[in-house]
């Protein structure tokens, strides 16, 4: 029996858990303890720092496991490269899940690559600062480099703005140094795909619902197909390229990227399968499932035969993360909905008595609807009749989900 690693036991994982042990492998949950669901959900746990390389490689060689994996979360990227390499797995190797996990050093290498992205300066003091608003102009994006999400990212239109970013940057970072970046603005969208021996075995585009809970948009929903099918190649080579500048030869990643003036612009590549519903995206489209391919992969199989739709037409579909507009007590979840072949998911990650927050990241996120169908007009058609029938009651008011 093969034995599959996943690092993080948070409710991302557990998908992914229940995956590996229906293709017979036998699961082991890495993470530090707690009360997490993934834990449960697992054959075997294993109590270890994920942010640890050398602690979570020797772990993988005292279990002798046959792969390690992950998704949503960039947490143990870095010690899943780490472990790859110790054991000779199928995976990204720390070289590059380092160089995909600080956005200064991948932006140095898509770069040097001529990966088309926004033009940056590292900024280390106020002095630092001033240049690159000089350089570069307004607005400009303040960013750290080692946080997930969209956490320590603010734009900024005037200098005050960007001084005053630069303070909450450098309290948030562990770095000596942030990133000044142009703002791009423009058709925000994403991918999801596979690299085997740096080459794509897919590539899958996909639209993004972002939300502006802060300074930056963050992503609360995806769907496929994508509408600009003419843009297709274009996506596929920058992707290419600036997988290949960080030297990604195999796994899963995601990437965020622009689309102005009828040029993509790549904003970033991550070592793992994306977040918010994404590998469901993936699989409702190609018709498997992907947590599944994502194992084997891990697990060293050849993965290629499954994102062949040989004549078939994919599923449209597009997902939804449920999230409240106000702090406090959730006293009641009023789903209306009857469950329906059309709807894939319509699930809660928190209960009665919980406190909850206002939704600004993925942290916050209270459930997630999945709806699939014919076309994306259909769907969303969907969604928003699904969404109209939930209501929360937080601290006695009562907050509907639809527009």
């Amino acid at each position: 029996m093969k034995k599959i690693m996943v690092l993080g036991a948070i409710y991302a994982q557990v998908p992914l858990i229940e995956a590996a042990k229906r293709l017979g492998y036998h699961a082991v949950a890495a993470s530090i303890p707690g009360d997490y669901p993934g834990f449960a959900a697992a054959d075997e746990c294993c109590y270890v720092d994920i942010t640890d390389p050398e602690a979570v490689a020797e772990e993988a060689c005292r279990l002798q496991v046959d792969g390690v994996t992950t998704c949503g979360m960039d947490t143990g990227i870095v010690a899943m490269g780490r472990a790859c390499d110790k054991l000779g797995l199928c995976g990204i190797s720390q070289q590059a899940a380092a160089a995909a996990s600080n956005k200064y050093m991948s932006k140095k290498a898509f770069v040097e690559a001529g990966v088309r992205c926004a033009d940056y300066r590292v900024v280390k003091n106020e002095a630092d600062l001033e240049s690159a608003l000089d350089s570069l102009g307004l607005p400009v994006a303040v960013k750290a480099v080692d946080l997930m999400g969209s956490r320590g990212i603010y734009r900024c239109d005037t200098r005050e703005e960007a001084h005053a970013a630069f303070v909450k940057v450098m309290d948030e970072t562990r770095q000596e140094y942030c990133l000044v970046e142009e703002f791009i603005d423009g058709l925000l969208f994403g991918a999801d795909g596979m690299f085997s021996e740096g080459k794509l075995v897919f590539l899958l585009p996909f639209g993004t619902e972002a939300y502006m809970g802060g300074q930056v948009a963050t992503p609360v929903g995806h769907w496929a197909p994508f509408e600009y099918q003419d843009m297709l190649e274009e996506i596929r080579a920058l992707v290419t390229k600036a997988g290949n500048a960080l030297g990604i030869q195999n796994g899963p990643f995601n990437c965020d990227l622009m689309l102005r003036d009828g040029r993509v612009y790549l904003i970033e590549i991550n070592g793992r399968p994306g977040a918010t519903c994404i590998p469901e995206i993936i699989s409702y489209y190609y018709g498997c499932n992907y947590y599944e391919v994502i194992c084997r992969q891990a697990a060293g199989e050849d993965v290629s035969g499954f994102f062949r739709l040989d004549g078939r037409v994919p599923f449209a579909s597009i997902s939804h993360i449920i999230g409240s507009d106000r702090d406090g007590i959730l006293r009641e979840i009023r789903n209306n909905n009857e469950m329906a072949d059309d709807i894939c998911d319509l699930t809660f990650g928190v209960k009665t008595g919980e406190r909850v927050s206002r939704y600004q990241n993925g942290r916050d996120r209270l459930g997630q609807v999945i709806i699939k169908g014919s076309t994306l007009e259909e769907c969303r058609r969907r969604m928003a009749e699904v969404m109209d029938n939930i209501e929360l009651v937080i601290d006695g008011g009562s907050e509907s989900l639809g527009d």
